[in-house]
């Protein structure tokens, strides 16, 4: 154990909206990717949750940053201290905060540019990094799945996140066929907050239409389990005068439309371009489905409907990435996938 006093190692799925670490095969942290920040200092106010309870109920001398958009860093700054500051939150229970020798393996979008890549290995290693491994998420979460991306059989995966949805046909430990659109769980989020403008004149913050998305969030018109509408209150756009409205799980299935079937055009682009002995394999095997958009309630159901494929949501969707990085963490000298 005295050794571990000085070499420590996390795995981290370095969200668009949670980021979650790892540490000796359990979850230490799992908080939103969120910072405040005083406005003229740029001091660090709050990170994760605290932060989250500030966010849009703010004064005009502090400012809350999502430092992630697209799951990609847009904020370099304030990712850095995001990062910095969780690393310390998981690393509490030790006696010191140093971490001499701190190794990392951080998920990233599979359709991440080589500056996105750059920028999220700088951050890593300012936030303490000595040694950084970078793992594309689809491949993170087919390893958080459960299945032998090793193995010479096609396995497809699709992560619907916060910022990106990734879809990846993975094979002998590489990426065959994948696509990154930035079609996630953000964009359902603004999806509904427009819906309520249009048809219910409410204006909703982010927060609110998180909770309905999560509450009566579906994607197809008829369930067996139907859940209860949801109450939105708000300020009505013509009058300011405080409204109500119920709203079902219908409606919400007919407004994440569009965005859904821009993810079911983008797997059968995929599909496609996969070759025919690894297609076959997702036939027999089915398509499987993990991020926080999995828990849509019929995503499988549709989607199974839409690509004649069977489609599987993962255990437990919302760690699939972060189990994947601690899956490669474990084994950082044999799995080539790995990027140093």
């Amino acid at each position: 154990m005295a050794l571990s006093f000085f070499h420590q190692e996390l795995a981290i799925d370095l969200g668009t909206a949670n980021t979650v670490i790892y540490q000796n095969g359990e979850i230490v942290l799992d908080e939103p990717s969120i910072v405040a920040v005083e406005n003229k200092s740029g001091k660090c106010l709050a990170i994760g949750q605290a932060a989250k309870l500030m966010h849009e109920r703010i004064n005009p001398g502090i400012k809350t940053i999502r430092p992630l958009r697209d799951g990609v860093i847009a904020d370099f700054n304030a990712a850095e201290m995001m990062i910095r500051g969780f690393i310390k939150q998981a690393n509490k229970k030790r006696r010191s905060l140093t971490t001499p020798n701190l190794k990392m393996v951080v998920g990233i979008p599979s359709g991440s540019t080589e500056v996105e890549i750059r920028a999220v290995r700088d951050s890593s290693e300012h936030a303490g990094g000595r040694e950084v491994y970078l793992v594309y998420e689809p491949m993170a979460a087919a390893l958080g799945i459960g299945l032998n991306i090793e193995a010479p059989q096609g396995n497809m995966v699709v992560d619907i996140g916060g910022g990106t949805t990734e879809i990846a046909v993975i094979s002998l430990g590489g990426l065959v066929q994948q696509d990154s659109i930035r079609t996630a769980g953000d964009v359902f989020t603004s999806d509904i907050q427009y819906y309520l403008r249009q048809q219910h004149n409410i204006k909703v913050g982010e927060i609110t239409a998180e909770k309905i998305k999560i509450a009566v969030g579906a994607v197809i018109q008829e369930l067996d389990d139907e859940p209860e509408p949801f109450i939105v209150r708000g300020p009505n756009l013509m009058t300011a005068h405080p409204v109500e409205a119920a709203i079902t799980y219908q409606e919400i299935a007919h407004c994440l439309d569009k965005s859904i079937a821009k993810i079911e055009t983008s797997i059968l682009h995929v599909l496609e371009n996969t070759p025919p002995e690894l297609y076959s394999d997702i036939v027999e095997n089915g398509i499987y489905l993990s991020g926080g958009g999995a828990l849509l309630r019929g995503l499988a159901k549709r989607l199974t409907d839409k690509v004649n494929i069977q489609f599987h949501v993962a255990d437990d969707p919302l760690h699939a990435v972060a189990r994947g990085t601690c899956e490669a963490l474990k084994h950082t000298d044999t799995y080539t996938f790995l990027m140093r």
